[in-house]
């Protein structure tokens, strides 16, 4: 089984997707961010990294998904391979921080590797608004991250909007400004029970 779980920079993806592998003893699978050699020149200079960095993204996204398709073990995925495209590609290519050369180029790469790639058995989108996710990408201190602009992050918003919304798989919403799973059990209890409802047929 493959769940994959999707949001906005600082909504809690990692977070949810440790307490979920914890709970369920799911294999976790994380994005690369901590040792991603773009990352940091990116949040510096995004016109320039751009095309790299979404390019580092979405090989190791591919043998992630190649590694998943394998597997016998259920596994959880922090972030997906369709965000990548979807969300963050397509918004670096409407802000004029990808040219169309580059888009293109990339999606030859995409296209050639989606017919390898099914839909998760469960998306979980934790939805937040902005000034939510400024304050988690403040409090966790990463330095890169603290130049992201509100233009940014609300663009994001708006694409992830549009395409859970046309999103075909069996989705699950989670609402990230008003639950707490990381420190209110309660809340998160709430996101298990609504899982196993969903996927085992409980409750």
């Amino acid at each position: 089984m493959y769940i994959g779980i999707a949001g906005n920079i600082g909504c809690g993806k990692t977070t949810l997707t440790e307490m979920l592998s914890e709970h369920y003893k799911w294999t976790p699978k994380y994005e690369s961010v901590t040792y991603n050699p773009y990352l940091e020149d990116y949040y510096k200079d995004i016109h320039r990294w751009s095309y790299n960095l979404e390019t580092y993204f979405l090989a190791h996204r591919f043998k992630d998904i190649l590694d998943i398709a394998s597997s016998n073990e259920t596994i959880i995925q922090d972030r997906t391979i369709f965000e990548g495209v979807y969300i963050f590609v397509a918004n670096n290519l409407e802000m004029g921080n990808l040219s169309k050369r580059d888009f293109d180029t990339y999606m030859d790469l995409f296209n050639t590797m989606i017919s390898m790639v099914k839909l998760p058995d469960l998306l979980i989108y934790i939805r937040s608004s902005v000034p939510h996710l400024v304050g988690q990408i403040q409090k966790r201190g990463r330095d890169y991250e603290q130049s992201i602009s509100l233009d940014y992050l609300s663009n994001l918003n708006d694409r992830y909007e549009k395409w859970i919304s046309e999103y075909s798989g069996q989705i699950m919403i989670i609402d990230g400004d008003s639950m707490d799973f990381k420190n209110n059990p309660e809340d998160f209890e709430k996101i298990t029970n609504r899982i196993d409802a969903m996927l085992y047929g409980l409750f």
